[in-house]
C-alpha cells in the first residue's frame, strides 16, 4: 500500500525535491564510475507500491491482507476489477534521468508474479489469471518507458524465490506476456529481500533454472550475502547473468581486491561477454556514504579484472 508518512516533504513541494534528490543520485552513480545509470528510484516507498497502487481495479481506501517473505500479514492492494493502468506511471521518470545523463539508463518495474503474491484478490478466477492481467499492464508500461528513452528495463520478481512452488504455476508464463514485443536489454531480477529485513538467507536459489526459459535477455541474482556457489549459474546458460558482487548486509565496504575475486569465481562458469557485475540488491537501506563507497569499489574491483583481462 502507499505509505506516504514516509515523506519528509510536504506534498506541494515533493515532486520538485524528488527530481533534485534524482540529480544528486545521478551525480553519485556518475562519479563512482558505474555504467548504467538509474534515477535511484528515488520517487518509490517500495519497490513495488508506486505501480500495483497506480493501476485500475485495486481498491486502496479498503485494503487486504498478504503475508509476505516472512510470514507477516501486511495490508496490500485488493483487486476488485479488472487490472488495467490508467495512465503512464514512470514515463516521467525515465524522461527526466534521460536528460541527466549521457550513459546508457535503466528503469525498474514490479513483476506480475511478485505484484500478484502482493494483493489480496477478490475478482479473478485464480492467481493465474490475476499475474496475466498484471503482465498486460507491465507490458504497456515497458513499451512507453523503451519509447521515452530507457535502454534496459527490469522487472523484479523477488517472490518467485519465496514462493516457488506456486511459481512453477505460472511466472514464466506472466514474465513473458510482460516482456512480449520489448526489445533491446531486458533483465529479470529475483533476490531473498533486504539485508536490512531478511537475516536468515538461503545459500541457493529454488527457482533458478526455470527462468533460462523466459524471455529476459539477463538473469539479475543477489550473491555476494547468501555467498552463492558460481556453478549453479551452469542451470541458466541462455541469459547473461547480472551478479550481485557487493554485499549489502555488511557495515565494511568492500576492497576492489574482494570484489575482483567475487568476480574471478563467476568467470570460472561464465564467459566475460555473459558477465554484468552489479549491487546484491536495493541499497535502500544504507547511508548514503557508504553506498557510494560500495559502489566506487564495485567499479574499482571490475576495472581489476577486465585489465587481467585485457578488456
Amino acid at each position: 500500500m502507499r505509505a506516504r508518512e514516509l515523506w519528509r516533504v510536504p506534498e506541494p513541494f515533493l515532486e520538485e525535491a524528488q527530481d533534485d534528490a534524482t540529480r544528486l543520485a545521478v551525480d553519485d552513480m556518475e562519479r563512482a564510475g558505474v555504467d548504467v545509470i538509474t534515477d535511484g528510484e528515488m520517487r518509490r516507498e517500495s519497490y513495488s507500491n508506486r505501480f500495483a497502487t497506480a493501476l485500475d481495479g485495486v481498491d486502496l481506501d479498503e485494503p487486504g491482507v498478504a503475508l509476505d517473505r516472512t510470514g507477516h500479514e501486511n495490508p496490500v492492494p485488493r483487486v476488485v476489477g479488472a487490472i488495467r493502468r490508467a495512465r503512464p506511471v514512470e514515463v516521467r521518470d525515465v524522461e527526466l534521468l534521460r536528460s541527466l545523463t549521457e550513459r546508457r539508463i535503466k528503469i525498474t518495474v514490479p513483476g506480475p508474479f511478485t505484484m500478484t503474491q502482493q494483493a489480496q484478490n477478490d475478482h479473478y478466477p485464480d492467481e493465474r489469471s490475476l499475474a496475466l492481467a498484471y503482465a498486460d499492464a507491465l507490458n504497456e508500461e515497458l513499451r512507453d518507458l523503451k519509447a521515452a528513452g530507457a535502454d534496459v528495463v527490469q522487472i523484479d520478481e523477488p517472490y518467485l524465490q519465496a514462493r516457488p512452488r506456486a511459481a512453477r504455476e505460472y511466472a514464466v508464463e506472466a514474465i513473458d506476456r510482460a516482456l512480449d514485443g520489448i526489445e533491446g536489454e531486458t533483465v529479470l531480477h529475483t533476490c531473498f529481500g533486504y539485508a536490512h529485513i531478511v537475516k536468515d538467507r538461503l545459500t541457493g536459489y529454488p527457482f533458478l533454472t526455470e527462468l533460462d526459459e523466459c524471455s529476459a535477455t539477463h538473469l539479475s541474482l543477489e550473491a555476494a550475502q547468501p555467498n552463492l556457489d558460481p556453478d549453479v549459474l551452469r542451470g541458466v546458460p541462455g541469459k547473461t547473468i547480472v551478479l550481485g558482487v557487493l554485499d549489502l548486509g555488511a557495515e565494511e565496504v568492500e576492497t576492489p581486491e574482494e570484489v575482483a575475486a567475487r568476480i574471478r569465481r563467476a568467470l570460472e562458469v561464465l564467459p566475460p561477454e555473459r558477465l554484468v557485475v552489479a549491487p546484491d540488491c536495493g541499497m535502500k537501506y544504507l547511508p548514503r556514504e557508504r553506498a557510494f563507497r560500495k559502489l566506487e569499489a564495485m567499479v574499482a574491483g571490475a576495472g581489476i579484472v577486465r585489465q587481467d583481462l585485457g578488456l
